[in-house]
């Protein structure tokens, strides 16, 4: 759960309460886009970021890279040849285009065994024990899944008990150690995410698109969640166009009061991300 500040109908959140610093064209593009709903005392409701909507198919194409109708293939499943493929993400089909804070983390995750040389639906299997022993529509995106103590144990013996190929594995035995450990694509996601600290169920809060650029941050409470530039709220795809459109590198750093080092990282991201799709 993660709280925000409470506002009603005409009004605006107290000073002090935006948490995302902005200068010039960036302002609009890093708005806070969440409401808080209020209870009858005018105290924030915990808003469950997991279930939160935030994005459609084609946003989650194109923030991960992936060619297009991937997202779906893989949150909703797909038809072909008269042939129905469950998805991975959801428990079940719904049809529904839009996509959830949790639905996106998980496919975050799975992103990083695109390159596995398997098909992807064969982790269902475990997704779907995993979801049953976690109690979660979310078990790939849950706390106790990648922080608990028997997670990776957890997930090892399910991994186990179900058959998965090796290479869609997300814990592994360290051979002649005996010890348990995160498989390098999982690992990949782990250390992109950024997890709410405190609280009994921590959730992630933020993420990595790509784990090698740290200061690109995905945020479901900043410019509805399009990647920007870390503690800055400056999304990367403005940067870009600006670069597209002739200005220097320096000259939008200055602009924006930006390291040069950041304005190089959103434009890398960008071009990655647009020749990886």
């Amino acid at each position: 759960m993660r709280a925000e500040p409470c506002t009603t109908a005409g009004q605006t959140p107290e000073a002090g309460t935006s948490t995302v610093p902005a200068s010039g064209d960036a302002l609009a593009a890093s708005r806070i886009d969440a409401t808080p709903a209020c209870n009858d005392g005018g105290v924030t409701e915990p808003i469950d970021l997991l279930s939160r909507p935030v994005y459609d198919m084609g946003q989650v194409d194109r923030i991960l890279g992936l060619s297009g109708g991937t997202a779906r293939r893989w949150i909703d499943g797909y038809e072909r040849g008269g042939r129905h493929y469950p998805p991975l993400v959801r428990e079940s089909p719904t049809g529904d285009e839009i996509v959830t804070w949790g639905e996106f983390v998980e496919t975050r995750l799975v992103s990083e065994f695109r390159d596995a040389g398997v098909p992807l639906v064969r982790m269902r299997p475990a997704v779907e024990r995993l979801r049953d022993e976690l109690q979660t529509p979310y078990p790939l995106a849950s706390a106790r899944t990648w922080l608990s103590h028997d997670g990776r144990e957890l997930v090892r013996r399910i991994q186990d008990e179900v058959g998965l190929d090796r290479r869609l594995q997300l814990v592994i035995v360290r051979s002649g150690q005996g010890l348990l450990d995160w498989s390098e694509n999982a690992l990949g996601f782990k250390d992109s995410a950024e997890w709410q600290q405190g609280g009994p169920d921590p959730q992630v809060v933020r993420l990595q698109p790509r784990v090698d650029i740290k200061q690109v941050v995905l945020d479901p409470l900043v410019s509805s969640g399009e990647p920007t530039l870390r503690g800055r709220g400056v999304r990367t795809e403005i940067i870009a166009e600006l670069v597209r459109a002739g200005e220097t590198p320096d000259s939008i750093a200055e602009t924006y009061e930006l390291p040069r080092a950041d304005v190089d990282a959103a434009v890398r991201y960008e071009l990655l991300r647009s020749h990886a799709a």
